[in-house]
């Protein structure tokens, strides 16, 4: 099972569309997973109608409209493997254990709002992962995203993707 990972799109105020290179693995990846601040419903609309499955959340910049359709929290089993996804996660420090005590029954927690990458995995083998952001870098060198593969209830072959500059 293939998926792409983003967050933090903030369309159309950082950005007026998701690259051309987003949206073509969104429409050949089996699960787009989005971990907020998408701003407008329209971009979820979009996804929906061109990727196979969604799984998103709201974010701290997400009105009514996308709070009344999303999750704060979303949960799937995905081939066997448990994920989670949420906004927020809180301060960088301590984020293993905290994440570990709040997410037990994930295998993989998929979070945003810092749009600064992250692959970590925390004492109890809960894999953290950010993919920053394919819109807003914000002081990272690049926009980005992460795609990986689910085999056999496991995540494998997770890769951060740079976009080229725009």
């Amino acid at each position: 099972m293939e998926l792409l990972i983003i967050a933090d799109t903030h369309l159309p105020k950082r950005a007026r569309d998701l690259p051309d290179e987003v949206w073509r693995l969104a429409a050949s990846v089996d699960v787009v997973v989005h971990a907020g601040d998408w701003v407008e419903a329209a971009l979820l609309d979009r996804l929906e109608a061109a990727a196979k499955r969604v799984i998103g959340v709201y974010g701290n910049n997400d009105g009514p409209d996308l709070r009344a359709r999303l999750p704060e929290v979303a949960v799937a089993e995905l081939a066997g493997l448990r994920l989670a996804v949420v906004h927020e996660t809180g301060p960088a420090k301590g984020r293993e254990l905290r994440c570990a005590r709040d997410y037990p029954d994930a295998d993989v927690l998929v979070f945003g709002h810092s749009h600064i990458p992250w692959d970590s995995t925390a004492p109890n083998g809960l894999r953290l992962l950010n993919p920053g952001s394919p819109t807003d870098r914000r002081r990272q060198p690049r926009h980005t995203y992460l795609t990986a593969r689910v085999d056999h209830g496991a995540l494998a072959e997770v890769e951060l993707h740079a976009l080229p500059p725009r």
